[in-house]
């Protein structure tokens, strides 16, 4: 599936990844996806734009509804926690695993120093980086499935931004169209302008 995403679909869902990081969020949903679209100039994004939408008022709607945890020192404890506990239940106990490490490497080993916070975008916001993978939620999956099935639709062999947020717009669910909503996009002008901006990269 993922070889048919243009360069540029390739971005946003790769940015998405980004978005949730800054935001110190555990799971990539619609609406890092949406934030992503609209980082970047892309045909979604200028669809996106024309109808009022833009990156600084999509990010100040997700802080409002899930929050931004980025600058919260008790996130990363917490998902130590979690680990700790997922771990404990399959028979790893690991404060023993912790302790034998300490034993032979001497106290402290295992204690890496805290990364310092930094200043990124145009916020000037403070946030603690989390690496790694952060997956995607099942909502979201369902989401790039449905842009395949948009491309299908229009006989279209490529998936472009514009079929990712048809795919959003079709599962309907999500918090990126929540969003929309709420600021009062009207759905069906927003599909037949992602429709002709597909048409109109079609042709060229």
């Amino acid at each position: 599936m993922f070889e048919r995403f243009t360069d540029s679909a390739r971005t946003v869902v790769t940015g998405a990844q980004e978005q949730a990081r800054e935001l110190g969020h555990t799971r990539i949903g619609t609406e890092h996806l949406l934030l992503s679209m609209l980082m970047a100039d892309n045909g979604a994004a200028v669809v996106l734009r024309d109808a009022g939408i833009d990156r600084a008022a999509v990010r100040e709607a997700i802080v409002r509804h899930v929050g931004d945890r980025s600058t919260e020192p008790d996130a990363v404890a917490e998902r130590d926690a979690e680990d700790a506990a997922a771990l404990k239940a399959i028979g790893i106990d690991l404060d023993a695993v912790r302790a034998a490490i300490e034993e032979n490497f001497g106290a402290g080993s295992l204690r890496l120093p805290r990364p310092a916070p930094r200043k990124r975008g145009i916020f000037g916001k403070q946030y603690f980086t989390t690496s790694g993978h952060i997956p995607f939620s099942a909502r979201n999956k369902k989401v790039l499935e449905l842009s395949l099935r948009e491309a299908i639709r229009l006989k279209h062999k490529f998936i472009a931004p514009e079929h990712i947020m048809l795919g959003m717009l079709r599962e309907g669910e999500g918090l990126a169209t929540l969003i929309l909503s709420e600021r009062q996009v009207d759905f069906d002008r927003l599909r037949a302008g992602l429709t002709r901006s597909l048409e109109a990269r079609a042709i060229s």
